[in-house]
């Protein structure tokens, strides 16, 4: 079952603990860049380094998170990473544990910073 726009938008809220500053930062990092799978498209860029810059992107157009804001497009990508880290929150337990993980620093480029949850 798909879940309604609302709940995505609360949940994409709640789960993207980083500010479009702090995101940028560490997608600024050569540990952001070396996390991930890389994108097909031979740019060298991984999938969840994309995300990040969406996610930027999302946060910067709505900083007061009015969910009357979004459009369809950001709550289309708002799905993609609620889904992504619940999912690795839920299986990588390493993810929460230890900052030096490839997983916690994958989810770091989706918007979730492990040590502030």
């Amino acid at each position: 079952m798909v879940k309604d726009n609302d709940t995505v938008i609360k949940e994409f809220n709640e789960i993207v603990n980083m500010s479009a500053d702090e995101l940028r930062d560490w997608l600024g990092s050569e540990e952001s860049a070396g996390s991930g799978w890389s994108k097909d498209d031979g740019s060298g860029e991984t999938i969840g380094h994309e995300s990040g810059r969406k996610i930027i992107a999302i946060l910067e157009k709505n900083p007061n998170k009015d969910p009357e804001v979004y459009e369809q497009e950001d709550i289309d990508h708002m799905r993609k990473v609620v889904a992504y880290c619940k999912r690795h929150l839920a299986q990588e337990q390493s993810a929460k544990q230890n900052p030096e993980s490839k997983s916690f620093k994958s989810l770091k480029n989706w918007g979730h910073d492990a040590l502030k949850a």
